[in-house]
């Protein structure tokens, strides 16, 4: 089940039940980017500080919304100053008599900072993250968002850009996490120096069958845990104390740097991220039949994402455009905001 409410987060988000979400998975309008047409809209402030202080204010309220042991995952890009001149961004809208998004440039979208000099790199992601630090969230994690695909620029006196950010931050010390949910498999690349017992670290097990070989790698250790008194460790010493701990298998614990190509989406608007990116947040921070919350629902990906694979959720989304592209992806309860 999808609900989608229409209007401004800052004023649908109070209304909400708290602790009613278990995990939240958005990306908040980025600081000068892009103009949305709609009035009072976020990311269009005339300072930093008031776009960072606007970022706060929001998920305070989805930090009461959401569950005691619930996920926030932010994924937010960065922008460079403009300061001392006019520039332009791109101003959002839809062609008539279609649903796909057309662009038109504006003047005075490009974000200036007084306090930085021309073409400085503001650091948005981080001053939004360490906001919402000291505001009581717990920061566990940055991730990068690498991407194979990055739009082309044309600068010369800094590297092409290929990454964003994805912060990872948590209600409570102790959260929910499905650590298997989202794990790799393992990568082999010296298995030689696994095959000749370097260092003792680790063992190859073959094992052949119908002709093909498959390889298992063994962590070294003790085949099952003992106590510590069981190992030969001084008294008073914990289960996991003395002696490595037992592991075999053919995954590992997901990575914090994620490929994904970006994908384009003929019926959206710009800023739209790839099922793929977020499918593990989503994954780690709920279980089947757990709500994921999104207050910049866009076109609705978190929510195709979210009841494809078993989760509800609920998208807030100020564009009414936009509500009719979440409705074409989805089925789903649109509901009126305030």
């Amino acid at each position: 089940m999808l609900k989608t409410h229409i209007g401004d987060c800052r004023k649908i988000l109070p209304t909400i039940e708290g602790e009613s979400v278990q995990s939240c998975v958005t990306s908040p309008p980025y600081f000068g980017l892009r103009d949305y047409g709609e009035t009072d809209q976020i990311g269009l402030e005339a300072t930093v500080e008031e776009y960072v202080e606007t970022m706060v204010e929001v998920f305070r309220e989805v930090k009461r919304i959401l569950k005691d042991d619930g996920t926030l995952w932010l994924n937010i890009g960065d922008s460079y100053n403009a300061a001392g001149r006019v520039g332009h961004g791109t101003r959002v809208g839809y062609k008539q008599g279609t649903n796909r998004a057309s662009a038109a440039t504006v003047d005075n979208c490009r974000p200036s900072v007084t306090s930085l000099k021309q073409k400085d790199l503001i650091g948005i992601p981080w001053r939004v993250a360490f906001a919402l630090q000291a505001d009581g969230w717990y920061l566990r994690q940055d991730i990068i968002w690498h991407k194979p695909n990055p739009m082309p620029e044309s600068v010369r006196d800094r590297c092409t850009k290929s990454h964003e950010y994805i912060f990872l931050m948590s209600k409570s010390s102790r959260y929910y996490f499905d650590q298997e949910g989202i794990s790799e498999p393992c990568t082999y690349g010296h298995e030689a120096k696994y095959d000749n017992g370097m260092n003792g670290h680790h063992s190859a097990v073959s094992s052949q069958g119908n002709g093909n070989s498959t390889r298992k790698f063994k962590k070294s250790g003790n085949k099952e845990r003992k106590t510590g008194q069981e190992r030969g460790c001084p008294e008073g010493t914990g289960s996991n104390v003395c002696g490595s701990v037992p592991w075999e298998g053919l995954t590992r614990n997901k990575r914090s740097v994620w490929t994904v190509s970006t994908k384009p989406f003929n019926d959206a608007h710009f800023a739209v991220y790839p099922p793929e990116l977020i499918l593990p947040c989503i994954l780690a921070g709920s279980r089947p039949g757990d709500t994921i919350l999104d207050p910049f629902g866009g076109s609705g990906t978190t929510g195709k994402v979210s009841i494809e694979n078993g989760r509800k959720a609920v998208l807030i989304e100020l564009n009414p455009e936009y509500g009719k592209l979440i409705d074409q992806r989805t089925t789903t309860t649109v509901g009126l905001g305030i």
